[in-house]
């Protein structure tokens, strides 16, 4: 899994991330004021934290669990302020449903070796789910070979070529001019115009947008990231865990 940090400072991002152990205490805090008529008299409240003191050393394991729960809650935030952008397809960088009922979006970079080992659960999914639509973000945060890739990539979907040229770089291994070039010509692709498009300023803004919606998601955002609406997971997690995410999502449809 292969973090977005080295990349934001390049481009001179920053990100600010809330503390977990003290959002954990300050969720808790407030979930306890919600069953509070009023503000307790200095002894009582006094009583009342050395209660909840006591309680959290007596059950460490609800810190974890609150600040699970606070992140749950902040990325569901997060997408909802953000699902049309996340979810609207840059070109021909989607597959399956055009209408599913679900979205499944991942943050891909073709220098990434837990991205190219999904590859089989995704394709796997789109078999077998025929209400499922998978969209692509490309963030190439990996040096020149992944933003050289990411620039193809996107310049065939323009040609609605995406899939198959995302299948096929992930196949020749990591990303160079030389195999991005040997990649796109076994395409039937209109070359010349692949040769515009990779430096556009339509490709440029679809990456620039894609690094600043990550950012907007997830200040820690790593490759691969898949989002299935709101629910966040990070790294190679498999085709149950994704199938599992889908299925939870038809619940809230």
């Amino acid at each position: 899994m292969t973090k977005i940090k080295t990349f934001m400072q390049r481009h001179r991002r920053t990100a600010v991330t809330i503390g977990a152990g003290s959002a954990a205490l300050v969720g808790i805090a407030a979930a306890l004021s919600l069953h509070r008529p009023a503000a307790p008299a200095p002894a009582d409240k006094a009583a009342i934290e050395m209660v909840v003191r006591d309680y959290i050393l007596a059950h460490p394991e609800i810190i974890p669990q609150a600040i699970d729960k606070l992140r749950e809650r902040q990325n569901q935030d997060a997408y909802a302020g953000n699902k049309a952008a996340l979810e609207t397809p840059f070109a021909s960088a989607w597959a399956g449903a055009p209408d599913g009922d679900v979205t499944l979006v991942m943050f891909s970079d073709y220098a990434c070796g837990y991205c190219r080992s999904s590859l089989p659960d995704i394709d796997r999914l789109i078999a077998d789910d025929p209400k499922l639509k998978v969209v692509w973000r490309e963030i190439p945060i990996l040096g020149p070979g992944s933003e050289i890739a990411a620039k193809a990539s996107l310049a065939a979907a323009q040609q609605g070529a995406y899939r198959t040229f995302h299948e096929r770089m992930f196949a020749a291994g990591p990303p160079s001019t030389d195999k991005v070039s040997a990649v796109l010509r076994t395409m039937k692709l209109d070359y010349a115009r692949i040769q515009r498009d990779v430096d556009s300023a339509g490709v440029s803004a679809e990456l620039r947008r894609n690094i600043e919606l990550a950012q907007r998601i997830d200040p820690s955002l790593a490759t691969p990231t898949f989002v299935v609406n709101g629910h966040m997971m990070k790294g190679a997690v498999g085709y149950d865990a994704l199938k599992e995410a889908i299925a939870e999502a038809r619940k809230r449809v």
